[in-house]
């Protein structure tokens, strides 16, 4: 299931936007401030974002700096084609102009969310010394292959797709579940430590953290 972040402080769109994406079978998680927006954003990492330009606290534009690996559609009643330019070179996938069409809204969040998962699984992830292999699901550290179960591969994948986020563990459960369906949250935490393990042995550092009360990321120096 897309998790997609509404970021709008109009209670009414707000709520138009999540009752249409719910429906649609889309997870919903909203800010209704700039500032709100950042702080959400350092702890949890949406698929999609749908952003509002007039917001209290830091502005859409502000925000949009803040939003880099994932793609942003702005929504806004400005409509000047200059500033709609700027936005999209500064880093938006596409600008939605208010009022808007709730299927051509929709057909856009699929087709961004389509393209960003197929530009996703291309190539090969690196984090410092970890190489990961998405075609080929081979992971190395220092050329040295490690031998990962289907779950752990699963969980590294997703924290070196997202390095700089903490990943919830509901979250860490709702999106890699397509990959490894066994994965339940009395066994996250055994599996998580026998990745760390794994990859310790080997490297002889801790890559993956835990952050209390919140979930884990990878450890960077």
């Amino acid at each position: 299931m897309a998790i997609i972040l509404i970021i709008d402080d109009d209670l009414h769109i707000g709520n138009v936007l999540e009752e249409t994406l719910t429906n649609e079978g889309y997870g919903v998680i909203r800010a209704y401030s700039g500032t709100e927006a950042v702080l959400l954003f350092s702890q949890t990492k949406p698929d999609l974002v749908l952003l509002d330009l007039m917001l209290p606290g830091l502005s859409g534009e502000e925000v949009l700096t803040h939003m880099k690996g994932i793609p942003v559609i702005v929504i806004s009643a400005k409509v000047d084609v200059e500033h709609k330019v700027d936005l999209l070179l500064g880093g938006a996938v596409d600008y939605v102009t208010k009022p808007f069409h709730t299927k051509e809204l929709l057909a856009r969040i699929a087709v961004h969310l389509r393209t960003f998962e197929t530009l996703g699984k291309a190539g090969i992830l690196t984090f410092e010394e970890i190489e990961l292999d998405i075609d080929t699901h081979i992971v190395k550290i220092k050329n040295a292959e490690i031998k990962l179960t289907r779950t752990e591969y699963a969980i590294l994948k997703l924290l070196m797709q997202n390095p700089t986020q903490v990943i919830s563990k509901s979250q860490l459960l709702d999106r890699i579940s397509e990959d490894t369906p066994d994965c339940t949250e009395s066994s996250l935490k055994t599996h998580i430590s026998n990745l760390r393990k794994k990859l310790r042995e080997v490297s002889g550092k801790e890559y993956v953290e835990a952050v209390w009360g919140i979930g884990f990321k990878m450890k960077t120096e």
